[in-house]
């Protein structure tokens, strides 16, 4: 009996997290106005890019649901690791050799179905440029976006730090 009972409590420990993340039906995905004014040097294409990113990295740990709230998040600012290629077109002698550190501020706002806002805001950036040169133009802005699609499955909505730069 014991045994069970230890056995019950485990499985449910183990199944919070996933009983946990909200339930949403549709995720809306645009760039802030701030990062939107560098479209001349950063390139519509990959803001395209990053808001397909986003979305999708949040769809996969949030499936859309029937009935759930809508999650709707805005890229605020993100940095690439290499040159897009608008950069390269805007700068002679700069190169896809480039790197540095980059990464990605996300806000926005989860609506339940009954209408209730609950504010989002998380920002991760790179401090390591050890690894920087081997990833793809938006690898560390990737890897915010997963980070803030795991911190939303297990409704954490907010990183409680500031924004950063």
């Amino acid at each position: 009996m014991r045994l069970a009972l230890v056995s019950a409590i485990l499985l449910l420990g183990a199944a919070q997290p996933v009983l946990a993340a909200p339930a949403v039906s549709e995720v809306k995905v645009s760039i802030g106005p701030k990062l939107a004014e560098k479209v001349k040097d950063i390139g519509q294409r990959d803001f395209d890019i990053l808001a397909s990113q986003l979305q999708r990295a949040v769809e996969r740990r949030l499936p859309p649901r029937p009935g759930g709230g809508t999650l709707e998040l805005v890229i605020e600012d993100a940095k690439p690791n290499h040159p897009t290629p608008q950069q390269m077109g805007n700068t002679p002698g700069l190169s896809y050799q480039s790197f540095g550190v980059g990464g990605a501020r996300i806000g926005g706002r989860y609506v339940d179905p009954a209408g209730k806002s609950t504010p989002i805001a998380y920002s991760w950036w790179e401090t390591d440029i050890r690894w920087a040169r081997y990833g793809s133009t938006w690898h560390d802005a990737e890897d915010a976006f997963d980070r803030l699609a795991d911190r939303l499955a297990k409704d954490q909505f907010d990183d409680g730090s500031k924004p950063r730069r």
